[in-house]
């Protein structure tokens, strides 16, 4: 373990961590020279058992020897000068601009891409994530997804990127556990993997979610809107069912992450109930 104490905002090798942007930190001239933050034990702990490669620590002091030693021990395995900053809360604060979740951060690097068919090719579930852009809905969607049996994550390229900070965060690690990557290709790209696609959608087209039909598909892609306009129509138009939650109360929506909570556990693999 490289130990270095942090003594001003403009320490050398700590700008991953305070200065660099999302957009800078993801690196698209230099897609293998990318990196992403992790934040807090738990989740720092799940990236590591996923084979997610470490690059450097930002802790707390009194962290070293407490909530990050097990995380410390595990890079250093991997790297004997792995750098560990560490500093005081208040300077650290500053530093990221925002309070630590149990006083620890990990620069991790983003590993290279799969293809769709790499993702897809044992799925039986999938989601495509169509221009979502809030961080927290894609957390919790990819927190639902690894809960709820969803094989795969896709995601057009304006959505939010699944390895934003906060995204990670809100997920608890669920980013690392199911496997995603973009869809370049139009949704119906799917059909020759095997699958049927389902948009989740208003129209007048669209049947419950428990139709037995739906569930009975062997191999199902859930295609999920935007928060505020949900599906474009040309989407909607070229899946194959287009499903709608029953409601109440004369509510006609629900939020994307809730929405989609719902569809993976009643449109999951082997539920024909």
């Amino acid at each position: 373990m490289n130990l270095i104490e942090i003594t001003s905002l403009s320490h050398p090798g700590a700008e991953m961590f305070s200065t660099l942007t999302e957009a800078q930190l993801r690196n698209k001239i230099e897609p293998d020279k990318g990196i992403f933050i992790a934040e807090s034990p738990k989740v720092i702990r799940v990236a590591l058992n996923q084979g997610y490669e470490p690059v450097a620590l930002l802790c707390e002091k009194k962290h070293i020897e407490g909530d990050a030693q097990d995380i410390i021990s595990i890079c250093s395995e991997r790297n004997a000068d792995f750098p560990v900053y560490t500093g005081s809360r208040e300077l650290l604060s500053a530093l990221t601009g925002y309070t630590l979740t149990r006083g620890v951060l990990c620069a991790m690097k983003r590993p290279t891409p799969h293809s769709v068919e790499e993702v897809c090719r044992d799925s039986r579930r999938v989601v495509v994530i169509h221009g979502v852009v809030d961080t927290t809905n894609i957390g919790a969607i990819f927190r639902s997804a690894a809960a709820l049996g969803i094989d795969a994550v896709l995601l057009t390229r304006d959505s939010c990127d699944p390895y934003n900070r906060r995204a990670v965060r809100v997920s608890m690690g669920s980013v690392f556990l199911v496997p995603w990557t973009w869809l370049d290709e139009p949704v119906n790209s799917l059909h020759r993997l095997g699958f049927k696609t389902v948009s989740m959608a208003l129209t007048d087209r669209s049947v419950s979610i428990d139709n037995p039909q739906l569930v009975q598909e062997e191999r199902l892609a859930i295609v999920m809107g935007t928060e505020g306009d949900g599906l474009p129509q040309e989407v909607i138009e070229e899946t194959d069912y287009v499903a709608r939650i029953p409601m109440s109360h004369q509510v006609d929506s629900l939020n994307v992450a809730a929405a989609a909570a719902v569809a993976f556990w009643q449109l999951r693999a082997g539920n024909r109930h």
